[in-house]
């Protein structure tokens, strides 16, 4: 199959302010310094999700925790992931830099979780064992809109308490009674449980802008932190990246992974749903971006064979099939409760071959006029490359700047992309 010319293009977004963490934090801090007392056990929890800055941010607040004479020790606060088991969670975070030795504080690992209460709704709220036993609980995550619902909650503090702190035990009850009342009901109930019964203490927000880096940070004392992320949310949807095209014959994604989305790759960016999409190339009524296939090519390091996100797309190479871990996607998937997320799609050997047989899947009267994007995942859209008549279409967008030219998709010996785009 002939195939379309490609052009490297750059999407404009406007800068952030730098932050100096250390110092914001030193600032921010002011807000919790009087409800910690020396000798105090502090909990850190952190989560799975790849951060920008994550292990300066963490060393950070234990060295603030440290100047107060506070004891500081950190939990894995990431519900079923890494394969739910502790030796799992602890090579998450190390794939970030989070160890002992990096942190110079115990990583308390333990999944075991006891039931502090039920919700108005009559759900369980469960909470680590580990964090229970301390004199303070302390929250790190990224607010972000949510991969599963959307509404006036997405992901961050509210939901760290509730499967964070659950672990698989509060998330399963979480999910199971969300696809029944809905997501933000939900956890909104239980989190309150959460915080009016265990030593929380607030938690460190984390905005990103479209770079994927550090826009803005802040503590959220304990009393805030149920109506905070109201206008944090507001916020960090404003810096999403996302697809600044209309319609897309194919999209083709490097890579996804846990520390991409917590969905893999973001249902936001690619206007798909974990529970299920239409595969009809026709867009009748359905919003922007509307992406006819999906082909995506491998996994992440950090996302440790958790392939969580895969069920999204049409089509895949046998060797991101082959660097599955089966096991710890299928627990993500029955956790999360999406089974359609986890499924296989169309497997192929070479890119090339994924990319022709997509095509040939859609209603083209000329495969060189086909609306192709690449990006290397959903958080870096900041570069991508564009087939020759999306570049024409949009040749006129000021947001949009070329930075190569136009040249033939370039496949190696093998028959697979030449080289796998960067951040």
């Amino acid at each position: 199959m002939e195939l379309p010319r490609s052009i490297r293009v750059r999407q404009y977004f406007e800068a952030t302010n730098p932050v100096d963490l250390r110092k914001t934090l030193d600032v921010e801090f002011a807000k919790l310094r009087d409800k910690i007392q020396p000798g105090d056990r502090i909990a850190v929890g952190v989560g799975s999700r790849g951060i920008t800055h994550l292990a300066e941010i963490v060393a950070a607040v234990l060295d603030q925790l440290r100047s107060i004479g506070a004891k500081p020790f950190i939990i894995p606060a990431m519900g079923s992931h890494g394969g739910a088991t502790p030796q799992g969670q602890r090579d998450v975070l190390a794939r970030y830099g989070i160890t002992e030795e990096s942190m110079k504080a115990p990583i308390r690992d333990s999944l075991e979780v006891r039931q502090v209460g039920v919700s108005t709704d009559q759900i369980p709220a469960y909470c680590s064992t580990e964090a229970l036993a301390a004199d303070g609980i302390l929250l790190i995550n990224r607010i972000k809109p949510h991969t599963d619902f959307f509404g006036t909650l997405g992901s961050g503090l509210i939901k760290m308490c509730v499967i964070g702190l659950g672990k698989r035990t509060g998330a399963t009850a979480m999910h199971l009674a969300a696809i029944q009342l809905g997501y933000e009901r939900v956890i909104r109930g239980l989190a309150n449980v959460v915080i009016q019964n265990a030593p929380v203490l607030g938690g460190i927000a984390i905005i990103e802008n479209q770079f994927h880096d550090t826009a803005r940070i802040l503590v959220v004392p304990k009393q805030e932190m149920e109506t905070a992320e109201n206008d944090l949310l507001i916020e960090a949807r404003s810096l999403m990246p996302m697809l600044p095209f209309e319609d897309i014959d194919l999209l083709i994604v490097d890579q996804i992974g846990k520390n991409i989305s917590g969905a893999g790759m973001d249902p936001n960016v690619i206007n798909r749903s974990i529970h299920g999409y239409s595969s009809l190339p026709m867009r009748g009524d359905r919003t922007s971006p509307f992406i006819r296939r999906i082909f995506v090519r491998g996994l992440t390091t950090e996302t440790h064979g958790n392939a969580i996100g895969i069920g999204m797309a049409d089509a895949t190479t046998k060797r991101l099939v082959l660097a599955t871990d089966h096991e710890a996607t299928n627990i993500n998937a029955l956790t999360s409760l999406t089974p359609q997320s986890a499924k296989i799609p169309l497997t192929f050997e070479t890119d090339r071959e994924a990319i022709e047989k997509m095509l040939a899947s859609l209603p083209l009267s000329n495969s060189c006029n086909a609306r192709i994007v690449r990006i290397l995942d959903t958080l870096s859209v900041a570069e991508m490359e564009i087939s020759e008549s999306l570049w024409s279409e949009n040749r006129t967008n000021v947001n949009l700047t070329a930075i190569d030219e136009l040249r033939a998709i370039e496949f190696d010996a093998d028959g697979n992309l030449a080289a796998q785009l960067t951040s």
